[in-house]
């Protein structure tokens, strides 16, 4: 496994600290989480959804957070306290998880929803105006004529 020491770059950059970390936390193994699958669309030109299969759960379970530039959902399934059963399979997880997502800069939250057991978070990209590209007339200066003035000898 290799590790990058991105210590000599802090040097000469700033406000780049975030970019390091992830990074750095590209070389580490993701610890095979798999569960629960999600998708991630683009839905419009600065619009995106997160979709995450989430049977089982209901909305008092689940909770979606936006901190910073991160993304967490979390789900911590209750206990059922009603009669005991005896599973010949158990094929549905009711184990707790919890999904981290980076957002790229003005990436907000804009709904989230659940229906079918699919949970749906619909994100927008809003740049603000004086990160938008502007254009910049070109003015010429009034050119004058210039003298030249001769020395005598």
């Amino acid at each position: 496994m290799r590790h990058f020491d991105f210590s000599p770059l802090y040097r000469s950059t700033v406000g780049f600290d975030r970019l390091f970390t992830m990074l750095d936390s590209l070389g580490q193994p993701d610890q095979s989480q798999t569960y629960p699958p999600y998708n991630i669309e683009r839905t419009g030109e600065n619009a995106y959804r997160i979709t995450m299969a989430v049977a089982g759960f209901d909305e008092s379970e689940l909770s979606v957070e936006a901190r910073e530039h991160t993304l967490t959902i979390k789900g911590e399934k209750s206990e059922d306290k009603g009669e005991e059963s005896q599973f010949l399979h158990r094929g549905i997880a009711k184990r707790a998880f919890e999904r981290r997502f980076q957002l790229a800069d003005h990436v907000e939250i804009k709904s989230a929803s659940l229906k079918n057991g699919l949970l749906h978070i619909d994100l927008v990209r809003e740049i603000p105006e004086a990160a938008k590209p502007r254009r910049i007339e070109i003015t010429s200066v009034a050119s004058q004529p210039k003298q030249i003035e001769a020395q005598t000898l």
